[in-house]
């Protein structure tokens, strides 16, 4: 029997201002819809909060504090052997601002926007408690389960 690949580890950022949450759409084909909080894998050697802050300035531009976390979330390719791990934290901008013409150095995010808890229920987001865990509606740490991964 095969081994399949250990599971990536990521940590990605709950960001309000405004009472908006900053989501980031992580696609290289820029007409995709689904929308996601900013973050990504995790390098060997650094801390979740060290890997969080280089993702999100990356991303976004932006120089964040790493709060505490709200959410582990768990996804996978069924057809694949892909799976995934992402820790979400709950973290404060405390330099920089939202710019159309910053590029993430990967070329992986097309677009970035601060939502209103009701525009989120309008648009395409995972996981499915990404706004539970932003707006605090749970005083406990949430885990979303096993799911498959969405597709642009």
């Amino acid at each position: 029997m095969k081994a399949l690949p250990c599971p990536r580890l990521a940590a990605r950022a709950l960001i309000l201002k405004d009472n908006r949450l900053l989501l980031v759409n992580a696609w290289r084909d820029k007409s995709a819809d689904l929308w996601c909080a900013p973050g990504g894998g995790v390098e060997r050697g650094a801390s979740l909060p060290e890997n969080l802050i280089r993702e999100v300035h990356e991303e976004c531009g932006l120089t964040v504090t790493v709060g505490t976390p709200a959410l582990i979330n768990e996804f996978h390719d069924p057809m694949g052997s892909f799976h995934q791990v992402d820790i979400y934290f709950h973290c404060t901008i405390i330099s920089g601002n939202l710019c159309d013409s910053w590029k993430d150095p990967a070329g992986v995010v097309s677009k970035r926007r601060f939502f209103s808890r009701s525009e989120i229920e309008n648009i395409r987001v995972k996981p499915d408690s990404l706004a539970t865990a932003a707006w605090g509606e749970s005083d406990a740490l949430l885990y979303d389960p096993l799911e498959p991964i969405q597709r642009s």
